[in-house]
């Protein structure tokens, strides 16, 4: 379900002409139908459009939040929105430029379409004319055939046209080749802006601009079939300023489930944005005003070591995802960690996700503090973690540790944590088995 609390604090900037202006402004068409229709097309009465999300994993990540809010900020300007979970297309894969996709169970995909379904209907809202509405492509392709789908829908592809998208192009240029099940993906997709053209009248179809072969696919098939014009919006790929794929943190996608990503490190993720990426970032992912933003942008050009955007965005996101309470314990931990705050009043999961986020070791109950910051590499070697005590810079749960011989017992109860610092910044994660 959506939180209506926060749902209620968003709103599109009214300083711009329309909402095709603010998309623009916030760099969310990177590629389109027709520029001059679009802007008319969403100026006038509302519309009804649709994203699709294919459930790959048990989670939507930061990728498929650009979808989402771009649909939000459509519904807010009074657009119908229809979320797609792909039931169908999930048990097929969208090709990959490198190499074939592992094919999921039908059971696993149809637990993950549950997952994917409130993960998108708790960002849009459920009520009013424009509420959103959650649909299912296995619905209008588990009782088609394959000879029924050929001569209806595959007719109208060329193969030629097929062979020209990026994804297929590259994979035909690869060692791996594609298999015919991959290249048929964008036919499927096709099919699916038909339906709900037929069936809901939708005319815009959003999505990655990665995916824009099959974003065309829908309306050059809707134009050959119903004789009709419709359009799609392409958002540019995020990448950060380095070239480096944004959303990834050492191999791991930033999820939007919890239990996969915990608040804290989402947290951290956003606190930790380059100065060169971080405006991009609050127009993209925050409802915050343009006024808003630009004030931002000169706190990053005249004082950046404030990290003022940085915070702000954090903030505005971690609440947008995990809601206020979350984001304020999160915060609560990030102070206690750096001793601005009581240890012993955090929520215990909340501690433990910030102490799995930094070097950590799990030991017994006696094990000696010194040998403890040799494990989390906190220091060089053991006879390093005493002379460090002895100077009277280590600390456990922010009180000083002056016995260079002193051990954990007593300190921490059995299957408990603490902080581990070194000085005043470095610090560590120390659980007890």
């Amino acid at each position: 379900m959506s939180d209506p609390v926060i749902l209620a604090t968003q709103q599109n900037d009214p300083s711009f002409e329309d909402v095709w202006e603010e998309l623009v402004w916030r760099g969310l068409v990177h590629v389109s139908t027709d520029r001059a229709a679009l802007k008319e097309l969403l100026a006038g009465e509302p519309i009804t459009f649709y994203c699709g999300f294919d459930p790959t994993a048990p989670s939507l990540h930061l990728g498929n939040l650009v979808q989402i809010l771009t649909m939000r900020r459509l519904q807010l300007a009074g657009h119908k929105p229809l979320g797609l979970v792909g039931g169908s297309t999930g048990l097929i894969g969208d090709p990959r430029p490198t190499a074939e996709r592992t094919l999921n169970t039908k059971e696993t995909v149809a637990e993950w379409v549950g997952y994917l379904r409130g993960q998108v209907s708790r960002f849009l809202s459920s009520e009013g004319d424009n509420a959103v509405r959650m649909v299912n492509n296995l619905d209008w392709t588990a009782g088609l055939s394959a000879i029924d789908f050929l001569r209806d829908i595959g007719k109208h592809y060329r193969v030629g046209t097929m062979l020209k998208k990026d994804a297929v192009a590259s994979r035909l240029n690869s060692d791996a080749g594609i298999s015919y099940t991959e290249f048929s993906y964008q036919i499927l997709q096709g099919f699916d802006y038909l339906e709900l053209h037929r069936q809901y009248g939708c005319v815009l179809q959003t999505g990655g601009s990665d995916q824009w072969g099959n974003l065309i696919s829908g309306t050059d098939l809707i134009h050959k079939v119903e004789g009709r014009g419709v359009h799609a919006i392409g958002t540019p790929l995020i990448t950060n300023s380095d070239g480096t794929k944004f959303g990834k943190s050492e191999g791991n996608a930033i999820w939007l489930d919890a239990a996969m990503c915990s608040p804290y490190r989402f947290y951290q993720f956003w606190l930790n944005t380059d100065d060169a990426d971080v405006i991009g970032r609050l127009k993209v992912f925050t409802f915050l005003s343009r006024a808003r933003i630009d004030e931002l942008a000169e706190l990053v050009e005249r004082e950046p070591f404030r990290r003022e955007a940085q915070r702000v965005l954090a903030h505005e996101v971690t609440t947008l995802v995990h809601g206020a309470d979350a984001t304020a314990a999160v915060i609560a931990a990030s102070q206690a960690l750096f001793g601005q705050g009581d240890l012993a009043t955090l929520d215990p999961d909340t501690l433990e996700a910030a102490l799995r986020e930094l070097p950590n070791t799990t030991t017994s109950p006696d094990a000696p503090i010194a040998q403890l910051l040799a494990d989390t590499g906190l220091v060089a070697s053991q006879s390093e973690g005493r002379r460090a005590i002895a100077q009277g810079g280590v600390s456990l749960d922010n009180v000083r540790v002056d016995d260079e011989t002193a051990t954990l017992e007593g300190r921490v109860p059995r299957g408990g944590m603490a902080v581990l610092r070194r000085g005043k910044k470095t610090l560590a994660g120390v659980f007890v088995e």
